[in-house]
């Protein structure tokens, strides 16, 4: 992996990097917004502690483990990816209750116009900000957004001590298994 100098990862602040998306997926992956390693390689969970790509693979979506620079690859599994703000910043805490809303939003539109099967916001305190749903729990959600069901997944990041790499696989499984198995 390229190693970036703080200058270089300052530089990536504010940068929006492209979804990775088609019509009629599985599911939708939606995190909260992307980190500055994720802006300056343009893939994202770049960041080497994060844990969205093993478990990924753990949960049985993708048949090996992906690196983030072969996202390419995941709408051939009917998997996406997109995030709730779009702009990059060092922490999510960055962020403005305003940009979650417009996020939540935007979001929506998005949904409505590629129709996954589900979307699956990674973390729920941004599901909670971004649909404005202050009592959400981990798991699926009443929401609909026209046919597409809604489930909040635990943050991969590794600064979320309270999932082990093990349980969050086994939530990402359970998932898994609503939208049909497939991945």
């Amino acid at each position: 992996m390229t190693r970036f100098t703080r200058a270089e990862l300052e530089a990536a602040r504010d940068r929006v990097v492209p979804d990775v998306v088609a019509d009629g997926l599985h599911v939708l992956f939606c995190g909260i917004n992307p980190g500055l390693m994720t802006a300056a390689t343009g893939h994202h969970f770049a960041r080497p502690g994060n844990r969205f790509w093993p478990v990924l693979h753990l949960s049985g979506f993708t048949p090996r483990l992906l690196k983030p620079e072969e996202q390419g690859e995941l709408p051939g599994h009917g998997l996406g990816i997109t995030n709730v703000v779009a702009r990059a910043t060092a922490r999510a805490d960055e962020l403005s209750a305003e940009e979650y809303r417009e996020g939540g939003r935007l979001l929506t539109a998005k949904v409505a116009r590629l129709r996954p099967r589900w979307l699956a916001v990674v973390g729920v305190t941004a599901y909670r900000a971004a649909f404005d749903d202050r009592t959400a729990q981990v798991g699926p959600q009443d929401r609909l957004i026209g046919d597409t069901r809604i489930w909040a997944l635990p943050n991969p990041s590794g600064l979320n001590a309270h999932w082990t790499t093990a349980t969050m696989a086994e939530e990402f499984a359970r998932l898994r298994v609503a939208a049909g198995g497939e991945g």
